[in-house]
């Protein structure tokens, strides 16, 4: 089986959740990481495709808040380093170009602390929209929980297993 990851960050903490879930699959699946800012117009071609970003007011970044991100970095009690291939574009503007058929994917995103209801969820939406471009969803979009500004290990390791879990759901459903 062979799945990619198209992934946004800005602190780190979605890029390490694509990590860990790449590590869960690793087992039983080739998995290639992308950043959004590298991965093209054209949906990828895998036997799955997860795609993940963090939360920011509720849904997917956009260009003001991920620049409201960048400010957040110059504020040393924020504890924040902006990732290296930050800010660029979002997951939201890759999915408005995306072209090419969708074919099976998994949603995740990074989110704070709390009530879904409160916080909201980028992988809500980027479930959506894929699902709007004729894709087909494996499990339930998912978030991972940022506490005081960082993942713990529990949340890493969770995602681990959420990859593992993929990897098994598609493999059996390709046999």
């Amino acid at each position: 089986m062979d799945a990619v990851i198209v992934y946004e960050s800005m602190f780190g903490d979605t890029r390490r959740v694509a990590e860990a879930l790449a590590k869960g699959m690793a087992p039983s699946a080739t998995v290639t990481l992308i950043n959004v800012n590298d991965a093209g117009k054209v949906f990828p071609k895998a036997d799955l495709v997860l795609v993940g970003g963090p939360t920011h007011v509720h849904g997917l970044s956009r260009p003001v808040t991920r620049a409201e991100a960048v400010e957040w970095t110059k504020d040393p009690d924020r504890h924040l380093t902006l990732e290296k291939s930050a800010p660029g574009i979002g997951i939201r503007e890759w999915l408005d170009e995306l072209t090419g058929p969708v074919g099976q994917f998994f949603a995740f995103d990074t989110r704070a602390e709390g009530a879904r209801l409160l916080t909201g969820s980028a992988a809500a939406h980027i479930d959506k929209e894929l699902r709007k471009a004729g894709g087909r969803s494996v499990a339930d979009p998912e978030s991972f929980l940022v506490h005081d500004s960082a993942l713990d290990a529990d949340e890493i390791a969770r995602a681990e297993a959420v990859g593992a879990q993929l990897a098994q759901r598609v493999s059996v459903s390709a046999n």
